[in-house]
């Protein structure tokens, strides 16, 4: 496994909804001293139930995010991939079961409030869009990924699943956030 700071100062998590990109984002700027950025947090409004931003104020949003120095960003949004590889230093890609993401979201959605990467003052609720996105579209998603992130030549580490992500946790001597190393 390749170490933590081989992945440089500029850090994509990709992957399925729900597999664990906003705990781990934390977690690494925690470990590294970077911000974590999260792409969902900048793609909706505060206060609401995850309504959208407009595409122009969410692609501007991006693009000044990535201009940072240094940041461990999570999130897909595929429209705007090619100018954040064109900043990052390295990649980490999730994958996990569509079925363990489903249980993930109903559970984060119905109990799990102050959670990494929750919007602010946000009123979550279950969405059949979203149900449908995690068992129908992510897995076509993360196939290409699986593709299109490594050939971008750039430092890749992929966990197929969660059992892997924990022993990069252990290794990596990364926290979750909320609890010390």
């Amino acid at each position: 496994m390749l170490a933590l700071t081989d992945l440089g100062q500029r850090i994509m998590i990709c992957g399925p909804s729900n597999s664990g990109k906003s705990t781990l984002a934390v977690s690494i700027g925690q470990k590294l001293g970077l911000p974590a950025v999260h792409l969902d947090l900048l793609r909706h409004l505060p206060n609401t139930d995850w309504v959208q931003r407009p595409d122009a104020e969410f692609y501007g949003l991006h693009d000044e995010a990535i201009l940072g120095d240094a940041w461990v960003m999570e999130g897909n949004y595929s429209v705007l991939m090619p100018q954040r590889l064109k900043r990052a230093t390295g990649i980490i890609l999730l994958g996990d079961n569509r079925w363990i993401s489903l249980w993930r979201y109903l559970r984060r959605t119905l109990m799990e409030r102050n959670r990494a990467g929750n919007l602010d003052g946000g009123k979550d609720s279950i969405k059949w869009e979203m149900i449908h996105w995690i068992i129908v579209v992510s897995p076509g998603n993360l196939r290409r990924y699986r593709t299109d992130l490594p050939a971008s030549g750039l430092p890749f580490i992929e966990f197929l699943s969660m059992a892997e992500l924990q022993r990069a946790y252990g290794e990596w001597a990364l926290s979750r956030p909320g609890t010390s190393s």
